[in-house]
């Protein structure tokens, strides 16, 4: 059984920068990719940002250069640090990892950016 536990979501003001955690934990062997996507009020989820085994990630347009996805495979998580944030960022953020072979999804931490 695998669980992932996000965290690090709340208010911020526009400009501001917020950093999201999800750790996995369970019987890992392996994980692929890890990724995360939003999905505010209205609109589908879509991908924000995902990064390979390898390190290799790629980004949404609309938060490149503003957004950085890494990766901790001892600790078996994955960050997502945003700065510059804007309304526009405002949704709920979701990891998605790939664990030998198998999609699980996080809970979801809900991110708010206004003034």
């Amino acid at each position: 059984q695998v669980q992932l536990v996000e965290s690090g979501g709340g208010l911020v003001q526009p400009g501001g920068s917020l950093r999201l955690s999800c750790a996995a934990s369970g019987t890992i062997f392996s994980i692929n990719t890890m990724g995360w996507y939003r999905q505010a009020p209205g609109k589908e989820r879509e991908l924000v940002a995902r990064i390979t085994s390898g390190g290799g990630a790629n980004y949404a347009d609309s938060v490149k250069g503003r957004f950085t996805i890494s990766r901790d495979n001892a600790e078996n998580t994955v960050y997502l640090q945003m700065n510059s944030l804007k309304p526009g960022d405002t949704a709920v953020y979701y990891c998605r990892l790939v664990i030998s072979g198998y999609i699980y999804w996080g809970q979801g931490t809900q991110v708010t950016v206004s003034s």
